[in-house]
Protein backbone atom coordinates (compact mmCIF):
# COMPACT_ATOMS: atom_id res chain seq x y z
CA UNK A 1 0.00 0.00 0.00
CA UNK A 2 2.80 1.67 0.71
CA UNK A 3 4.68 1.88 -2.57
CA UNK A 4 1.28 2.47 -3.78
CA UNK A 5 1.01 5.96 -2.36
CA UNK A 6 4.35 6.15 -3.88
CA UNK A 7 3.58 5.76 -7.06
CA UNK A 8 0.66 8.08 -7.01
CA UNK A 9 2.28 10.77 -5.48
CA UNK A 10 4.84 10.46 -8.09
CA UNK A 11 2.36 10.34 -11.33
CA UNK A 12 0.57 13.69 -9.48
CA UNK A 13 3.84 15.40 -9.91
CA UNK A 14 4.54 14.70 -13.09
CA UNK A 15 1.31 15.42 -14.30
CA UNK A 16 1.95 19.11 -12.18
CA UNK A 17 5.09 19.64 -13.82
CA UNK A 18 3.97 18.54 -17.59
CA UNK A 19 0.98 20.50 -17.19
CA UNK A 20 3.12 23.81 -16.02
CA UNK A 21 5.60 22.80 -19.43
CA UNK A 22 2.75 23.16 -21.61
CA UNK A 23 1.01 26.21 -19.83
CA UNK A 24 4.56 28.35 -20.15
CA UNK A 25 4.98 27.19 -23.72
CA UNK A 26 1.58 28.21 -24.48
CA UNK A 27 2.09 31.54 -22.95
CA UNK A 28 5.28 31.61 -25.11
CA UNK A 29 3.59 30.80 -28.70
CA UNK A 30 0.96 33.25 -27.39
CA UNK A 31 3.46 36.34 -26.96
CA UNK A 32 5.23 35.45 -29.88
CA UNK A 33 1.82 35.64 -32.16
CA UNK A 34 0.48 38.65 -29.69
CA UNK A 35 3.78 40.40 -31.42
CA UNK A 36 2.58 39.62 -34.98
CA UNK A 37 -1.18 40.39 -33.95
CA UNK A 38 0.24 43.48 -32.89
CA UNK A 39 1.29 44.31 -35.93
CA UNK A 40 -1.71 43.02 -38.10
CA UNK A 41 0.84 41.24 -40.42
CA UNK A 42 -0.50 39.90 -44.09
CA UNK A 43 1.04 36.65 -43.33
CA UNK A 44 2.05 35.67 -39.98
CA UNK A 45 5.81 35.61 -38.62
CA UNK A 46 6.77 37.90 -42.36
CA UNK A 47 7.23 41.26 -42.65
CA UNK A 48 5.49 41.70 -46.87
CA UNK A 49 7.17 44.96 -48.35
CA UNK A 50 6.73 45.77 -51.84
CA UNK A 51 9.33 47.25 -54.01
CA UNK A 52 8.53 47.76 -57.77
CA UNK A 53 12.28 45.64 -59.18
CA UNK A 54 12.94 48.32 -61.80
CA UNK A 55 14.66 51.13 -59.96
CA UNK A 56 18.26 49.97 -60.35
CA UNK A 57 20.34 50.28 -58.08
CA UNK A 58 17.33 50.80 -54.81
CA UNK A 59 15.54 47.36 -56.01
CA UNK A 60 16.11 45.47 -59.36
CA UNK A 61 16.07 41.89 -60.32
CA UNK A 62 18.98 39.33 -60.94
CA UNK A 63 17.55 36.30 -61.98
CA UNK A 64 14.32 35.67 -60.11
CA UNK A 65 15.31 37.31 -56.77
CA UNK A 66 15.20 41.22 -55.87
CA UNK A 67 17.90 42.94 -55.01
CA UNK A 68 18.72 46.49 -53.88
CA UNK A 69 19.33 49.12 -51.67
CA UNK A 70 15.79 49.47 -50.73
CA UNK A 71 15.03 46.25 -50.24
CA UNK A 72 18.36 45.34 -48.10
CA UNK A 73 16.57 47.87 -46.23
CA UNK A 74 13.38 46.29 -45.80
CA UNK A 75 15.20 42.94 -44.93
CA UNK A 76 16.85 45.28 -42.56
CA UNK A 77 13.61 46.26 -41.04
CA UNK A 78 12.07 42.64 -41.01
CA UNK A 79 15.17 40.80 -39.29
CA UNK A 80 14.96 44.00 -36.40
CA UNK A 81 11.63 43.16 -36.00
CA UNK A 82 11.97 39.28 -35.56
CA UNK A 83 10.14 38.75 -38.68
CA UNK A 84 11.11 36.84 -41.65
CA UNK A 85 11.42 39.25 -45.03
CA UNK A 86 9.08 38.64 -47.58
CA UNK A 87 10.02 41.32 -50.17
CA UNK A 88 6.90 41.72 -53.13
CA UNK A 89 7.39 42.95 -56.64
CA UNK A 90 4.83 45.49 -57.57
CA UNK A 91 4.26 48.08 -60.33
CA UNK A 92 5.70 51.54 -58.62
CA UNK A 93 2.21 53.11 -59.73
CA UNK A 94 0.03 50.39 -57.40
CA UNK A 95 2.12 49.87 -54.37
CA UNK A 96 0.53 53.07 -52.41
CA UNK A 97 -2.71 51.41 -53.00
CA UNK A 98 -1.31 47.85 -52.34
CA UNK A 99 -0.28 49.29 -48.28
CA UNK A 100 -3.75 50.93 -48.00
CA UNK A 101 -5.45 47.79 -48.91
CA UNK A 102 -3.56 45.86 -46.91
CA UNK A 103 -2.11 43.91 -49.79
CA UNK A 104 1.85 44.64 -48.35
CA UNK A 105 2.78 45.45 -44.67
CA UNK A 106 4.88 48.05 -45.80
CA UNK A 107 6.86 49.67 -48.73
CA UNK A 108 10.06 49.74 -49.05
CA UNK A 109 10.48 51.56 -52.63
CA UNK A 110 11.80 54.89 -52.20
CA UNK A 111 8.50 56.94 -51.90
CA UNK A 112 8.59 60.58 -51.70
CA UNK A 113 7.03 62.06 -48.73
CA UNK A 114 4.12 64.27 -49.65
CA UNK A 115 0.84 65.99 -48.50
CA UNK A 116 -0.99 63.79 -51.12
CA UNK A 117 0.35 60.16 -50.41
CA UNK A 118 0.19 61.36 -46.79
CA UNK A 119 -3.92 61.31 -47.39
CA UNK A 120 -3.56 57.30 -47.94
CA UNK A 121 -0.35 56.06 -45.98
CA UNK A 122 1.69 56.88 -42.86
CA UNK A 123 5.35 57.51 -43.24
CA UNK A 124 8.46 56.36 -41.44
CA UNK A 125 11.22 58.88 -40.61
CA UNK A 126 13.31 59.32 -44.24
CA UNK A 127 15.82 56.17 -44.61
CA UNK A 128 17.61 58.40 -47.45
CA UNK A 129 17.55 61.63 -49.34
CA UNK A 130 17.13 62.41 -52.97
CA UNK A 131 16.06 64.68 -55.18
CA UNK A 132 14.82 65.76 -59.05
CA UNK A 133 17.26 65.95 -61.52
CA UNK A 134 16.91 67.30 -65.02
CA UNK A 135 18.75 64.78 -67.65
CA UNK A 136 18.91 65.31 -71.28
CA UNK A 137 21.02 64.49 -73.86
CA UNK A 138 24.78 65.42 -74.10
CA UNK A 139 23.63 67.90 -77.19
CA UNK A 140 20.98 69.45 -75.60
CA UNK A 141 20.71 73.41 -75.73
CA UNK A 142 18.88 73.35 -72.49
CA UNK A 143 20.83 74.77 -69.70
CA UNK A 144 18.90 76.33 -67.14
CA UNK A 145 15.32 76.00 -65.66
CA UNK A 146 14.32 78.83 -67.64
CA UNK A 147 14.64 76.42 -70.84
CA UNK A 148 12.36 74.03 -69.69
CA UNK A 149 9.30 75.91 -70.76
CA UNK A 150 7.00 73.84 -72.65
CA UNK A 151 9.64 71.30 -73.33
CA UNK A 152 8.99 67.32 -73.54
CA UNK A 153 9.61 65.90 -69.90
CA UNK A 154 9.28 62.71 -69.46
CA UNK A 155 8.35 60.97 -66.13
CA UNK A 156 7.74 57.85 -64.37
CA UNK A 157 4.29 56.78 -63.86
CA UNK A 158 3.39 57.57 -60.24
CA UNK A 159 6.25 59.30 -59.10
CA UNK A 160 6.32 63.21 -57.24
CA UNK A 161 8.09 64.24 -60.63
CA UNK A 162 5.26 64.77 -62.54
CA UNK A 163 4.43 67.33 -60.31
CA UNK A 164 7.63 68.93 -60.68
CA UNK A 165 7.32 68.64 -64.57
CA UNK A 166 3.83 70.25 -64.56
CA UNK A 167 5.91 73.57 -63.11
CA UNK A 168 7.64 73.77 -66.84
CA UNK A 169 5.22 71.96 -69.21
CA UNK A 170 2.19 70.51 -70.04
CA UNK A 171 4.18 68.09 -72.59
CA UNK A 172 4.83 65.14 -69.97
CA UNK A 173 4.85 61.09 -71.81
CA UNK A 174 4.74 58.95 -68.78
CA UNK A 175 6.37 55.73 -68.64
CA UNK A 176 6.27 52.85 -66.57
CA UNK A 177 9.97 53.59 -65.01
CA UNK A 178 12.64 55.93 -64.73
CA UNK A 179 15.31 53.50 -66.77
CA UNK A 180 12.50 53.46 -69.54
CA UNK A 181 12.22 56.81 -69.41
CA UNK A 182 16.23 57.51 -69.52
CA UNK A 183 16.44 54.63 -72.25
CA UNK A 184 13.88 56.38 -74.42
CA UNK A 185 15.97 59.99 -73.65
CA UNK A 186 19.14 58.19 -74.68
CA UNK A 187 17.29 57.05 -78.15
CA UNK A 188 16.60 60.17 -79.00
CA UNK A 189 13.21 60.61 -77.62
CA UNK A 190 11.64 63.63 -75.31
CA UNK A 191 14.02 66.25 -74.46
CA UNK A 192 14.39 65.60 -71.06
CA UNK A 193 14.39 63.42 -68.19
CA UNK A 194 13.13 64.21 -64.46
CA UNK A 195 14.63 61.22 -62.02
CA UNK A 196 16.89 61.20 -58.98
CA UNK A 197 20.79 61.70 -59.30
CA UNK A 198 21.47 58.22 -58.12
CA UNK A 199 19.15 56.51 -61.02
CA UNK A 200 20.94 58.86 -63.60
CA UNK A 201 24.56 58.77 -62.21
CA UNK A 202 23.87 54.64 -62.43
CA UNK A 203 22.30 55.00 -66.04
CA UNK A 204 25.39 56.95 -67.26
CA UNK A 205 27.64 54.69 -65.59
CA UNK A 206 26.11 51.42 -67.61
CA UNK A 207 26.59 53.40 -70.68
CA UNK A 208 23.52 55.46 -71.56
CA UNK A 209 24.63 58.67 -73.21
CA UNK A 210 23.06 61.06 -71.56
CA UNK A 211 23.92 63.66 -68.33
CA UNK A 212 22.58 65.58 -65.51
CA UNK A 213 22.58 69.57 -66.27
CA UNK A 214 21.21 70.78 -62.64
CA UNK A 215 18.96 69.68 -59.83
CA UNK A 216 15.37 70.97 -58.68
CA UNK A 217 15.40 70.18 -55.00
CA UNK A 218 15.69 67.67 -51.74
CA UNK A 219 13.29 64.82 -51.28
CA UNK A 220 12.58 62.60 -48.21
CA UNK A 221 12.25 59.07 -48.91
CA UNK A 222 10.60 56.93 -46.50
CA UNK A 223 8.77 53.89 -46.05
CA UNK A 224 4.83 53.33 -46.16
CA UNK A 225 2.90 51.91 -43.65
CA UNK A 226 -0.75 51.66 -43.16
CA UNK A 227 -2.85 54.37 -41.65
CA UNK A 228 -4.16 51.60 -39.23
CA UNK A 229 -1.03 50.08 -38.12
CA UNK A 230 0.34 52.45 -35.98
CA UNK A 231 2.33 49.68 -33.76
CA UNK A 232 4.32 48.44 -37.13
CA UNK A 233 4.90 51.82 -38.08
CA UNK A 234 6.56 52.82 -34.41
CA UNK A 235 8.47 49.33 -34.73
CA UNK A 236 9.38 50.17 -38.20
CA UNK A 237 10.83 53.83 -37.01
CA UNK A 238 12.25 52.25 -33.95
CA UNK A 239 14.46 49.59 -36.27
CA UNK A 240 15.18 52.63 -38.94
CA UNK A 241 16.80 54.30 -35.71
CA UNK A 242 18.82 51.66 -34.33
CA UNK A 243 20.22 51.07 -37.95
CA UNK A 244 21.04 54.85 -38.13
CA UNK A 245 22.61 54.92 -34.78
CA UNK A 246 24.73 51.33 -35.22
CA UNK A 247 25.63 52.67 -38.84
CA UNK A 248 23.79 49.52 -40.71
CA UNK A 249 22.02 52.23 -42.83
CA UNK A 250 25.42 54.02 -44.10
CA UNK A 251 26.74 50.81 -44.52
CA UNK A 252 23.90 49.63 -46.60
CA UNK A 253 23.76 52.73 -48.80
CA UNK A 254 27.38 52.17 -49.23
CA UNK A 255 27.06 48.78 -50.57
CA UNK A 256 24.81 49.56 -53.01
CA UNK A 257 24.96 53.33 -53.52
CA UNK A 258 28.49 53.77 -53.71
CA UNK A 259 28.11 56.48 -51.07
CA UNK A 260 26.17 57.65 -48.22
CA UNK A 261 22.54 58.96 -49.07
CA UNK A 262 21.30 58.71 -45.54
CA UNK A 263 22.14 61.86 -44.26
CA UNK A 264 20.40 64.81 -45.26
CA UNK A 265 21.88 67.88 -47.44
CA UNK A 266 22.24 71.23 -46.72
CA UNK A 267 20.58 73.18 -49.53
CA UNK A 268 21.13 76.62 -50.35
CA UNK A 269 18.13 79.10 -49.24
Amino acid sequence: MKKLKIALFLMVCMFWLAACGNSDSANGDSNAAGNDNAYNLVADGKLTFAASGEFKPFSYMEGSEMVGFDVAVGEAIAEKLGLEPNPQRAKFSGIVTGVTEGRYDIAVASHTITEERLQQVDFSEPYYYSGPVIYTRTDSDIQTEDDLEEKEISVARGTTYLEVAEQYTTNIPQVDSDVVALQALASGHHDAVITDDVTGFTAIDAGLEIEGRFQLGVADQAVAVNKDNSALLEAVNEALEEMRESGELAALSEEWIGGDITEKPEIEE
